[in-house]
């Protein structure tokens, strides 16, 4: 058994719901092991995701584990086997392995939704935003650094204006439109894109407005990754510590609702492009 010397968060998102299914069962990890004729370690190595796990075996664990959701195990098993490299490696060892592992998990997800309070959403954004909001973080960024992390976020938008686009609906508040990140002809040229993706049948644009009462909603970023089914869906949340995925049924019960919330609060998408373009015209 051949290990790994780094993990990704979709190859540890497959080890966490493995054991999950072994702890569903009541089963040890050595009882595990004795079912699939392997040792503990094994059994570690592939919860720990430092070791990879054949279809077959994958298959014989789920049906110890008595998983009947089938949908799930197929999922689970494509996990397994997908062997792609995806553009977002050619950055690996030049950018935090966060970078990587978001741009993972937006290339298998079949939907997107942000929410953002302060930053027009880095699927939305020009190049020109992107690296201006990237040279304003303290302590400053290398210029070579910066550069690079600008491309990387251009390269995310592929999920939304290439072959395989996904469903994207992003709640904006209206600080996030009013907020010059660059000067005024960035934030002029910002708004008019997202009005232009805002057009697309797959992609939704609601604002939240400062003239809202009672708005308790919540105030900071969040995103949600869907997966090839519910219990594979992530949470994103960024903190000053880095990114952290959120997998947990609990937890991604909280953040769908919290983005039920937010959007029902926000304005219908038809009208949030008419204040969208009045607030360009103002800038």
């Amino acid at each position: 058994m051949v290990l790994r010397r780094e993990c990704t968060a979709r190859q540890l998102r497959l080890a966490v719901e493995l054991r999950r299914l072994r702890e569903a069962a009541g089963l040890s990890s050595i009882e595990a092991a004795g079912l699939l004729g392997v040792n503990r370690v094994q059994i570690s190595h592939i919860e720990s995701g430092i070791a990879g796990v054949s279809e077959d075996r994958l298959r014989r664990l789920a049906a110890h584990y008595s998983c009947t959701d089938e949908e799930f195990v197929e999922a689970l098993v494509l996990m397994a086997t997908e062997r792609h490299r995806g553009w977002w490696e050619d950055y690996r060892g030049l950018l935090p392995t966060s970078f990587m592992d978001l741009a993972e998990l937006e290339h298998y997800s079949t939907y997107r939704r942000d929410v953002e309070f302060m930053f027009i959403p880095g699927l939305l954004q020009t190049e020109a935003y992107a690296s201006a909001a990237f040279s304003s973080r303290v302590p400053e960024l290398p210029g070579d650094e910066r550069e690079l992390r600008v491309r990387h976020r251009m390269r995310r938008r592929a999920i939304l204006e290439g072959p395989n686009s996904v469903p994207y609906e992003a709640v904006i508040h209206e600080a996030a439109l009013r907020i010059r990140v660059g000067d005024r002809p960035t934030s002029r040229a910002q708004l008019a894109r997202v009005l232009e993706l805002s057009e697309a049948d797959h992609i939704s644009v609601r604002v939240i407005p400062f003239d809202l009462d009672g708005f308790g909603g919540t105030w900071s970023p969040m995103m949600l990754a869907g997966g090839k089914v519910p219990k594979l869906d992530t949470a994103v949340r960024d903190a000053p510590h880095g990114t952290g995925f959120i997998d947990s049924e609990a937890q991604l019960g909280v953040f769908r609702r919290l983005f039920r919330t937010v959007v029902d609060v926000s304005l219908d998408p038809s009208t949030s492009r008419d204040f969208i373009h009045r607030t360009a015209k103002e800038l």
